[in-house]
């Protein structure tokens, strides 16, 4: 069972850190480089994942990965319940939509996505990670999970990724405190230079976050003046999610 763990956890990180070296994931896991090279392969073999086109010495998830995903999701009473919301909101903002799960504390994944009709957009490809602390839908997410949960991501350290990324402790908490009140949280270049996002939770009977749903566009779009309106259509989009799926 240590073997398939293993396994799991090899390829968790090369969908996360994609294309990846066999030496970066051995610096990752610790691991003997010929234990690594030997999962790769046994995991290339089975479909789910490939070396890389450009660079083979890069590996990088394989069509196993992408054709089961739409089979897993399939039936899902959160994406069910998401999808008509999402298009809504989509076609009163005409910016991109998407709606992402954490999983545990490792980052937010994207599930779903409605593209707007600009030239000019952002994207998230289904299956995209991003941070819980830097990012719009994961202070959604974070804002609602139990203190000793938060104080737990803390202590693995939060990453920088831009100047205003909320990297100090006590800033993420202050900001956890505000999108708690507020129901919805804000990105402003924290993550991706350029890109602006508004997420709101999507919560379960209990008041535990099940996924965000986020509307983003570039930078260049943002309008602190239509904060106010944006950020409630999507806290209501968010509620009725809730409500569809509890429904």
């Amino acid at each position: 069972m240590k073997s398939v763990t293993r396994s799991l956890r090899i390829l968790e990180a090369v969908a996360r850190h994609q294309p990846v070296t066999v030496g970066e994931l051995t610096k990752l896991f610790g691991l003997p480089k010929s234990t690594v090279q030997r999962t790769l392969v046994t995991l290339a073999e089975a479909g789910w994942l490939r070396a890389n086109r450009r660079d083979t010495t890069r590996w990088e998830i394989g069509a196993r990965v992408l054709a089961v995903r739409p089979a897993a999701l399939q039936g899902s009473s959160l994406l069910t319940a998401a999808h008509e919301p999402m298009v809504r909101l989509r076609d009163a903002l005409n910016e991109t939509i998407h709606l992402s799960v954490p999983d545990a504390l490792h980052c937010m994944i994207v599930v779903d996505r409605v593209d707007c009709d600009h030239p000019v957009r952002t994207f998230h490809t289904i299956g995209d990670t991003s941070p819980l602390h830097a990012t719009a839908a994961g202070r959604a997410v974070l804002a609602h999970l139990p203190k000793q949960d938060i104080e737990e991501l803390i202590a693995q350290g939060l990453e920088r990724f831009s100047d205003t990324t909320p990297a100090d402790p006590d800033e993420l908490r202050a900001e956890l405190d505000r999108v708690r009140t507020d129901g919805y949280a804000v990105n402003r270049n924290q993550y991706r230079p350029g890109i602006c996002a508004i997420a709101s939770p999507v919560l379960d009977e209990d008041g535990a976050p099940l996924a965000a749903v986020a509307v983003s566009m570039p930078e260049s779009r943002f309008d602190p003046k239509l904060l106010p309106e944006w950020s409630r259509r999507v806290a209501d989009t968010a509620a009725e999610i809730t409500s569809r799926r509890s429904g």
